[in-house]
């Protein structure tokens, strides 16, 4: 009961979480101004979408179907790995990267804790 309490949480904190980024990536000037300068700015709103998809993947996966939220998962773990290496490419400081580095080692903790 333990197990399911924790894969609750860290799902729940993981899906609020990319709710509020995925809404940032698609509406605040601030992050226009982040993706400009990833180099990225082409993919700010398909990179927001994911991240809404990927949070609704997990809570609603989580109440109904956990292959949906297993998924979710994997691809908000992917797109934290590849958030991180372009951190790393544009030579932000390891507190600036360490969020997506963070983030892409709980959804990939959820996933295993899935499987």
């Amino acid at each position: 009961m333990k197990f399911m309490n924790l894969l609750t949480f860290l799902t729940f904190i993981s899906g609020i979480s990319f709710l509020f980024f995925g809404v940032a990536s698609l509406t605040t000037s601030q992050m226009k101004s982040e993706f400009k300068r990833y180099g990225l700015k082409n993919s700010r709103k398909l990179v927001g979408a994911l991240q809404l998809l990927g949070a609704l993947g997990l809570l609603v996966g989580s109440l109904y179907a956990p292959l949906l939220q297993a998924i979710s998962a994997l691809g908000l773990s992917i797109l934290m790995i590849l958030g991180f290496l372009v951190r790393i490419r544009i030579q932000d400081s390891l507190i600036q990267s360490a969020p997506s580095l963070s983030y892409a080692l709980l959804n990939a903790i959820i996933l295993i804790m899935l499987c």
